[in-house]
């Protein structure tokens, strides 16, 4: 858009926004407030439509509804419009005969944006609508502002993400999309608290940022004068609940990563961890699968077969493939003997398969990258990907008869990783050995916290987390984690002089 275009609407718009600020003015001088204490609303639009019945007379039915008007085509006597309501749109009918030539006077004088409140009677129009006949129609909030144009909607991307009320209002992808995450997340608590898991809520300031290889955001509490971190996992101090006797708990909370931005990444997410005592990383791959169905018998209707954005269709029912990783980097190089390779020879190998990889990555490093970028974006249908090497993740058990891989899973569907679990590590000698391997000289990053508790015993025990925004993505067919997460982190806009 030109700078002359985008100068000529944010005129019209302080036009349309003069125009209505006019209205309330005129509204008040005749002392009327438009902007309600309170409005009754007996029905949704949902409520009106499902509990029709067309064997009823009119005259035995009433609705009292309210919502914001999202189309309005006035005429002379009668008027049509309709309202968006936290169900979806409802059509109303307003006669002048009906409900009074000075109501409806007042009644032409409302804008698209407008929240109004109807009481009237039920019918179907000749075209088969179900409408709310309006006997009584009251302004409750004036709307200043114009809503976005109908048949252009909200086209910008940062617009969406900003304004995301506009989109909300706008678009009914998005409506049912963030419909579909809260009962996401409402069925995840739901079936984790059927089968005995309790729900606690870890710190989000930590003093050591663990759990994760991550970079942390830094903040200083002014009360204890030190630095904290924003946590970047939940996973040490669920542990900690092992070890206290919790057999099976679990958190749901926002985790933070000073990282970058992309299609999948955000620096603030919404994370599921869940750790369950007395099992191992195959019962968490029970336990999500499980969880997997019934969230796609209550949200969906019992549907597993869900459509990406651009068509291809992933099958979350039947039995889910599962494959080493080991075997999958060998399959993708098409070299048997990788993992014998020396370091120079691999990184020949990913120029051949045009793979970019830093040469000053460690070993484990390198086949890591051919993982993530020329096996993982494959992995569309539902995989489990088992025994990771052991350096890539230091809080998992040894594979008793390769103690070079873990006994973990990252479940991989649609391109990317939702779920890693693993059987957790509660060896303190060893977690301390494999912590001190990860930190190297970065000493202070040891929880050594944690490794106290775990010395006070901790039970043998299955982990895993899952991210909920990428199964958001997966679930509800959204092209980017922006458009599962609410209000994405955005750099702010220049104040303007």
């Amino acid at each position: 858009m030109s700078k002359e275009a985008s100068h000529t609407i944010h005129e019209n718009t302080h036009d349309l926004v003069a125009v209505r600020k006019a209205k309330l003015q005129d509204m008040r001088d005749r002392g009327y407030d438009p902007f309600a204490q309170n409005c009754e609303q007996l029905q949704t639009s949902k409520d009106v439509t499902d509990g029709f019945r067309a064997d009823v007379e009119e005259d035995k039915t009433s609705a009292t509804v309210a919502g914001r008007i999202v189309a309005f085509r006035v005429m002379g006597k009668a008027s049509f419009l309709k309202i968006l309501d936290r169900d979806g749109r409802l059509q109303i009918y307003v006669q002048r005969d009906v409900v009074g030539t000075e109501v409806y006077q007042e009644f032409k004088k409302l804008d698209l944006g407008d929240f109004i409140g109807i009481q009237g009677s039920v019918f179907q129009t000749s075209t088969g609508e179900i409408t709310v006949r309006a006997k009584s129609i009251k302004l409750v909030a004036k709307a200043l502002r114009p809503l976005p144009e109908k048949w252009h909607g909200l086209t910008n991307d940062d617009q969406i993400y900003r304004q995301r009320y506009l989109d909300l209002i706008m678009n009914d992808d998005s409506r049912r999309r963030f419909t579909q995450r809260s009962a996401i997340i409402r069925t995840v608590r739901e079936f984790l608290w059927s089968r005995g898991f309790v729900e606690i809520e870890g710190p989000m300031l930590q003093s050591v940022a663990g759990g994760a290889a991550a970079r942390p955001f830094i903040t200083h509490s002014n009360a204890l004068d030190c630095e904290f971190y924003m946590r970047i996992a939940l996973e040490l101090h669920l542990k900690r609940m092992l070890v206290g006797g919790f057999d099976r708990v679990f958190e749901l909370g926002r985790v933070f990563r000073n990282e970058g931005l992309s299609r999948r990444h955000n620096p603030e997410f919404t994370m599921l961890e869940v750790y369950q005592a007395y099992s191992d990383f195959r019962g968490m791959m029970e336990l999500f699968y499980e969880m997997v169905q019934t969230i796609c018998k209550n949200v969906f209707g019992g549907n597993t077969s869900i459509k990406r954005y651009d068509g291809q269709s992933i099958e979350l029912g039947g039995k889910w493939r599962e494959a080493r990783y080991k075997d999958l980097i060998m399959e993708a190089t098409g070299d048997n003997d990788w993992f014998s390779r020396s370091k120079a020879e691999k990184l020949k190998r990913c120029a051949e398969l045009n793979i970019e990889v830093d040469p000053n990555l460690e070993d484990f490093q390198i086949t890591n990258d051919v993982f993530e970028k020329l096996i993982e974006p494959t992995l569309i249908q539902p995989t489990f990907v088992t025994h990771i090497p052991r350096e890539l993740c230091p809080l998992a058990k040894l594979n008793e008869e390769d103690p070079t891989v873990l006994d973990v899973f990252e479940l991989c569907i649609n391109g990317q990783e939702i779920a890693p679990a693993y059987s957790e590590q509660n060896d303190p000698i060893l977690q301390r050995k494999m912590f001190e391997e990860q930190v190297g000289d970065d000493i202070q990053n040891l929880d050594n916290d944690f490794l106290l508790a775990l010395e006070h015993g901790m039970p043998p025990a299955g982990g895993m987390g899952v991210g909920i925004d990428r199964l958001c993505i997966l679930l509800t067919g959204a092209e980017s984690i922006r458009d599962t997460i609410l209000f994405p982190s955005l750099k702010p806009l220049p104040t303007e002089s």
